[in-house]
């Protein structure tokens, strides 16, 4: 199983599975790219959210595509999407989110894209910091409430973002397009936590050390599309979750289909609803 993603919702799919965010982006085409998904191996697609006001259109995605979506709500550290308007999380963002959690809760596979992001021109100030700490905290305890697994978004706060998770009882989570030091990724892997990588690490060598050193069998795949893809003018797609497989593969000097079946039991092992689908 693979993990990659869209725009706005991320979906994580079985070919190994695959990490997707949907949004306007891919609605002029969305039957083409679910076909090349699908052709490309994909079987399961788990939608993650970012805001509030992207929940509806996951749950309609999975309507539309039973045997393919599996919904994964949550809200994302940073707010306003990537543009001017972006911004740190506040607690009252959660508000209209948490009754929802519950309402939906047999058909969620996941409590995501949640997480800390702490780089300096997102959250400026230490009430900054405290209001996305707050927020992550309160889902981390929604997804304990609800035996789910969390999609962990972490930037400039990994040492934090797994120390908190940890302190908080969380046993099963995926952090996502991951980049803290191997060091830190190793504390993770001792809480049996999941690390993904998109096709955005086969541009450089950045993180070549960090995939070396973080065993397979905590290791998933992930598109993260529109972005993150080999070309970063390029919208990127799920049915390049390959991308990711081969270049994790060549890493750590191992077949692509090693990778791939790997990748795939740990997703269904993170994601135990997923089979579901």
């Amino acid at each position: 199983m693979i993990v990659f993603a869209l725009s706005s919702y991320y979906f994580y799919f079985q070919w190994n599975m695959a990490l997707l965010t949907v949004t306007v982006i891919y609605q002029p085409d969305l039957e083409d790219v679910i076909q090349r998904t699908t052709e490309a191996g994909v079987e399961t697609l788990v939608a993650v959210t970012e805001e509030v006001g992207e929940f509806a259109r996951v749950l309609q995605l999975q309507e539309r595509y039973p045997h393919l979506v599996a919904p994964c709500l949550g809200i994302h550290p940073l707010q306003g999407g990537g543009g001017p308007g972006q911004r740190s999380v506040k607690p009252q963002d959660l508000d209209a989110a948490l009754p929802q959690f519950h309402q939906h809760r047999e058909r969620l596979v996941a409590i995501g894209e949640i997480g800390l992001d702490f780089t300096p021109w997102c959250a400026p100030t230490q009430q900054d910091r405290d209001d996305q700490m707050n927020v992550f905290i309160k889902q981390l305890n929604v997804a304990k409430e609800l035996d789910l697994p969390v999609n962990v978004h972490s930037r400039s706060a990994a040492k934090v973002t797994i120390e908190t998770m940890r302190e908080q009882g969380i046993s099963r989570a995926l952090l996502h397009n991951f980049a803290g030091k191997p060091s830190v990724a190793l504390e993770g892997v001792k809480a049996g936590f999941f690390f993904s990588f998109p096709p955005a690490v086969c541009r450089n060598q950045q993180r070549d050390k960090l995939i070396q050193q973080i065993p397979l069998e905590h290791i998933c795949l992930e598109t993260d599309s529109p972005a993150l893809g080999l070309d970063k003018q390029v919208r990127n797609e799920p049915s390049n979750i390959a991308l990711s497989c081969r270049y994790i593969a060549n890493v750590k000097g191992l077949s692509p289909q090693t990778v791939q079946l790997v990748a795939a039991q740990n997703a269904y092992r993170l994601f135990p609803k997923a089979n579901r689908h």
